[in-house]
C-alpha cells in the first residue's frame, strides 16, 4: 500500500480577467467544480474567489497530474457556465494558472487565506495578490507571458 498526500493551492482567473462570475450564483460553480473534482478522485478542501478569480486547495491522488486536474476542471466548468443563464458575459478562462505545494501543516493557514478573499481584495488587485503569490513562492515572471490571454 502507497500513502499520498499531495495538497495543492491553485489560483487561476478568467479570460482577461473580466468580472464574469457574479456572487449571487458563484455557489452553484463551487459545487459543479467540487463534483468535477470528486469525480477525478481528487478532494477539494476549499475553494474561494472573486468575479474574476478562483483558489482552490485540493488534494490529488497520484493518479491525477495537477495540469491534467486544472484542465479538466476548466474544460468542464467553461461548458457549464456557457449554457447557464445566471453567467451571462461568460468568455471563459484564461490560459495561465498558478499551483504550488504545500504541507499537511500549512493547510489551516490556507484555508482562512481563500475565505477571506473577499474582504482581502478590498485592498489588493488580482494582478498585485497574483505577482506576490509567484514571488513568496520563487516563480519567475515572465512579463511578456504574465496575465496575457
Amino acid at each position: 500500500m502507497s500513502y499520498i498526500q499531495s495538497i495543492y493551492y491553485i489560483v487561476f482567473r478568467t479570460y482577461r480577467s473580466e468580472p464574469t462570475i457574479n456572487s449571487v450564483s458563484e455557489r452553484d460553480l463551487y459545487a459543479v467544480i467540487m463534483k468535477q473534482t470528486d469525480s477525478l478522485g481528487a478532494k477539494l478542501i476549499r475553494i474561494g474567489g472573486m468575479p474574476d478569480h478562483l483558489h482552490l486547495l485540493v488534494s490529488l491522488p497520484a493518479s491525477v497530474s495537477v495540469a491534467s486536474y486544472v484542465q479538466a476542471v476548466k474544460t468542464f466548468t467553461s461548458r457549464w457556465l456557457k449554457g447557464n443563464s445566471s453567467f451571462p458575459n461568460w468568455n471563459g478562462w484564461g490560459r495561465e494558472y498558478a499551483a504550488i505545494s504545500y504541507s499537511v501543516r500549512d493547510k489551516d493557514m490556507i484555508i482562512n487565506y481563500i475565505r477571506n478573499q473577499k474582504e482581502h481584495h478590498k485592498n489588493v488587485t488580482f494582478a498585485d495578490e497574483y505577482r506576490q503569490f509567484l514571488i513568496d513562492n520563487g516563480i519567475e515572471i515572465r512579463e511578456e507571458y504574465f496575465l496575457r490571454d
